[in-house]
């Protein structure tokens, strides 16, 4: 099990980004892909047509996210902690992802740097 934590910088309001990660069809104007996402703690979620699945855990509106993803049959839960800070330019992202499997360590990185948050950057950078 590998951890990774990064920040990324998106030119939007903490409100936005927000909305952009929590509102179903904000995140497939984004994404491209239908989603299902609540902002109800303990309630299910899928992204990119299920290739991403979980829990919501916990919400702070305009401020936190806390979602487990899942990976299988894995003994410990892999938990995803996005925090949105004001900054000069938008918004600073603080992402940390705990318990990520060994074997898809990498494609996860990837991910999370050109699909999910490369996506999201690109999205507010056309507006």
């Amino acid at each position: 099990m590998k951890d990774f934590k990064k920040y990324y910088l998106i030119p939007a309001q903490p409100s936005e980004v927000y909305l952009a990660l929590t509102n179903p069809a904000t995140i497939q104007l984004w994404s491209g892909q239908k989603a299902e996402m609540s902002t109800e703690p303990g309630s299910e979620f899928s992204l990119w047509n299920e290739s991403i699945a979980g829990r919501n855990l916990e919400f702070e509106d305009g401020k936190k996210i806390v979602q487990e993803w899942y990976f299988g049959d894995q003994e410990e839960e892999s938990i995803v902690t996005i925090k949105l800070h004001p900054h000069k330019s938008g918004t600073s992202v603080e992402l940390r992802h705990i318990n990520i499997p060994d074997t898809a360590f990498e494609d996860i990185i990837e991910g999370w740097d050109e699909v999910y948050f490369g996506s999201l950057m690109e999205f507010y950078e056309e507006e």
